[in-house]
């Protein structure tokens, strides 16, 4: 038997809930209870409200969704890094 299709949707999350899910509603106007992927946990992935996700959902199940994308946003700035004094660590 061939492994299930997935439906993949863009969308906001709107609100966190607890044990990391999310509210996402859809570009279509549907809300969605979603949580973050295998992938997106193990390299540290955050995502906030009002971040533009992609949801993989199930065409079972089309309440619940898995989000495996995080769109970047305009004008954001990569992390630089803990720092220390006011000033960034120097190499000697």
């Amino acid at each position: 038997m061939a492994k299930e299709e997935f439906i993949e949707f863009e969308g906001l999350i709107t609100e966190l809930l607890p044990e990391g899910r999310f509210r996402v509603k859809l570009d279509n106007d549907h809300m969605v209870l979603a949580y973050t992927a295998g992938r997106m946990k193990r390299n540290k992935i955050r995502a906030l409200v009002g971040d533009r996700v992609t949801v993989e959902m199930t065409p079972y199940d089309l309440d619940r969704g898995r989000i495996t994308f995080r769109h970047k946003t305009e004008g954001a700035r990569p992390y630089a890094g803990p720092m220390r004094g006011g000033q960034q660590f120097k190499r000697r």
